[in-house]
């Protein structure tokens, strides 16, 4: 069994308000990133207003508090796990690496620094659909002027594409068949114009006690498994600036005889690339999710047959 963390892009109002409203123990931990924040990221969560949940401050601890609450109430361990950019945290958090109270914290900061790092319009990234990784390097390596790199290798028909906003266009205009989506985000994330959020979050993260993992999990940075908390430390770090190699994870996972992959927290995106990716492994796992109260009875009844 692998535990898949979502990151950013998969938030909504009202994620979690069904734990919320059925739980007292995700109760208890909205209270405790509240306490953490000095904010109420309970409101956001389950109120709103969506401009502010979007706020990448506001999105990563919202997102990460989700996730560990629908952790928290499955009540099971891994033999593995994952986590997309911004739930690498929350992979970590349930692994037992770093506590709760300071990973809410760090991803609140990160999501300021890589706001802060780039002024609003000035970057852009894109999701290109059908076009091979080769490709894409071609094109990003045929630019010119600015910065442009791969952001997120998703899986081989998904890849995201980073940098300044004329950078990133041209990129796509190298690109044959040109199938791109500009995606709605407020900073270009994992390039190198996320240098100087990389350099702040790397003295809070020397700040913070890491421990060594529960259960091992399969970086970002590297797709490789690790098991030491200085391991951990050093992935996060890097992972600011660095593509999200979810894809060479997933395939770094399929290797392992999984039989089930559990996403957990809001939305079903890293579900619907599991369902994809797992296609060309020997063994394809069954795919689930906890989001909401129906889906851990569902996810708890498959896997109790």
């Amino acid at each position: 069994m692998a535990f898949l963390f979502p990151g950013q892009g998969s938030q909504a109002v009202g994620m979690g308000k069904d734990f919320y409203e059925s739980s007292p123990l995700a109760r208890e931990i909205f209270s405790r990133a509240d306490e953490s924040l000095g904010y109420s990221i309970t409101e956001l969560c389950l109120e709103g207003p969506e401009a502010d949940l979007r706020l990448t401050q506001n999105t990563q601890p919202a997102l990460l508090t989700v996730s560990i609450i629908a952790y928290k109430l499955f009540g099971r361990e891994p033999q593995m796990a994952a986590g997309h950019s911004l739930g690498e945290y929350s992979a970590l958090v349930a692994a037992g690496a770093i506590s709760f109270e300071d990973a809410v914290l760090l991803v609140h900061k990160r999501g300021r620094y890589m706001q802060d790092a780039v002024p609003v319009g000035a970057g852009a990234m894109a999701a290109v659909l059908g076009a091979s990784h080769e490709k894409i390097e071609e094109a990003v390596q045929a630019v010119k002027g600015g910065i442009v790199e791969v952001a997120n290798w998703n899986s081989k028909e998904q890849i995201v594409i980073a940098g300044d906003d004329l950078a990133v266009k041209e990129a796509l205009s190298f690109i044959d068949p040109p199938r791109s989506v500009m995606l709605p985000v407020s900073a270009p994330f994992h390039c190198q114009l996320m240098v100087s959020a990389e350099e702040k979050l790397s003295y809070d993260l020397n700040q913070i006690e890491f421990r060594d993992l529960r259960f091992p999990i399969i970086t970002n940075v590297d797709a490789k498994i690790i098991l030491k908390g200085d391991q951990a430390r050093d992935s996060l770090r890097r992972q600011v600036t660095r593509t999200v190699l979810w894809y060479s994870s997933m395939e770094v996972m399929g290797k392992q005889n999984i039989d089930a992959t559990i996403e957990l927290g809001a939305g079903r995106v890293l579900s619907g690339l599991a369902k994809r990716i797992a296609r060309g492994w020997q063994k394809s796992p069954t795919v689930l999710n906890v989001e909401d109260m129906a889906s851990l009875e569902k996810t708890q009844k498959a896997l109790s047959v």
